[in-house]
């Protein structure tokens, strides 16, 4: 990405996953700022994907693994009667309102990997065809598992992004800096 993750405090593992983490969910919001819904909600390529839909995939994936780590059930329950509709803005679902689940979901996240006595701590992953019986993962592997998921979908939300309007990754960081110094 464009921007740089700041060296961690010596020896806050917590804090460079957590850093890391953050970098590239900013990845994300950055391509969808400045966006109308309908660009939001827009496919420009072959793909079904848009970025609103992938915004609301990583809101959706970062609350059910810490929903799981928490052994609570997730806050959407999908199946495949449902699947899709992880990967699409439905009926009032917005950006925005996308957006400031993701922040609650940060800072869910955050205190569970703050307040952890361990990261070496496992929990069970629930039955599921794509997971293996009586598998245990660490909440270092859920860090581990949101920074390569994250990343992997912001690197499709350049891409759309850039199909959309032009506006390439670089663009974008200046584009937040700015708005963020006119804000204040």
């Amino acid at each position: 990405m464009v921007t740089h993750v700041r060296a961690e405090a010596r020896g806050d593992e917590r804090g460079a996953l957590l850093a890391f983490l953050e970098e590239q969910r900013g990845g994300i919001r950055r391509a969808v700022l400045g966006l109308t819904e309908e660009q939001a909600r827009s496919r420009p390529s072959a793909s079904e994907l848009s970025l609103g839909g992938l915004l609301k995939h990583v809101v959706e994936m970062e609350r059910t693994w810490i929903a799981r780590a928490r052994q609570e059930p997730p806050a959407v329950h999908r199946d495949e009667s449902n699947w899709h509709e992880c990967f699409q803005l439905v009926g009032d679902e917005t950006v925005a309102s996308q957006l400031a689940l993701w922040e609650e979901a940060a800072a869910d996240t955050e205190k569970l990997i703050r307040s952890a006595p361990s990261l070496d701590d496992t929990f069970p992953l629930p039955e599921a065809p794509w997971f293996p019986p009586d598998e245990r993962v660490s909440l270092r592997w859920v860090c581990l598992h949101l920074i390569r998921e994250t990343a992997r979908h912001a690197g499709h939300a350049d891409v759309i992004r850039e199909s959309l309007d032009g506006k390439t990754a670089f663009e974008l960081v200046a584009l937040e800096r700015q708005r963020s110094e006119q804000a204040g």
